[in-house]
């Protein structure tokens, strides 16, 4: 049964990496074509970095990533933290709260995101304060995207962790 069980497994790791790896040799191909080898070359790889407007992409999903994984990691911390000190029903109320991201599919949370910056971005520009979507909204989306994440993780820590030791630390 145990070697039934890893002929699976392994056939099911080939089905989900199979196409990676075709897709990598075939990225090193001459040919535009996916179906014939003509040879080795680096020459896709040349004219991707020399693609300016990918490169601009590149900076823009780095600067993302940096800066929303950087203030995630800060609040969801900090609410890591807030729900530790809390009571036993509120912390569930929040922590229910906290895992609706987690179940729900990720096209749900942007849709719900988008119309949440629509709305707010219509509220103020009756004020007169215009504002457009832009790296400030795919920030702010991936923020609140990876906040859940952070306190799952850090939540499981602070339970291990002395009691104590925040009043050591005061």
């Amino acid at each position: 049964m145990k070697i039934l069980s890893k002929i699976y497994m392994g056939l099911i790791f080939l089905f989900l990496y199979a196409p990676i790896v075709v897709m990598i040799v075939f990225s090193f191909n001459d040919s535009k074509s996916r179906s014939v080898w003509n040879g080795f070359t680096f020459g896709w790889y040349k004219k991707l970095l020399n693609d300016g407007s990918i490169i601009d992409a590149l900076k823009t999903t780095l600067l993302v990533a940096i800066v929303a994984s950087l203030a995630a990691t800060v609040i969801g911390t900090l609410g890591a933290i807030g729900i530790s000190a809390m009571k036993n029903k509120i912390r569930s109320l929040v922590m229910l709260a906290t895992n609706i991201p987690m179940v729900n599919p990720e096209i749900v949370t942007g849709v719900s995101l988008m119309l949440l910056f629509v709305s707010v971005f219509g509220v103020l520009a009756k004020i007169g304060i215009e504002l457009e979507f832009g790296l400030l909204t795919l920030i702010l989306s991936h923020i609140s995207f990876n906040i859940p994440y952070v306190i799952l993780s850090v939540l499981p820590k602070l339970r291990q962790m002395n009691k104590h030791s925040y009043e050591a630390a005061l």
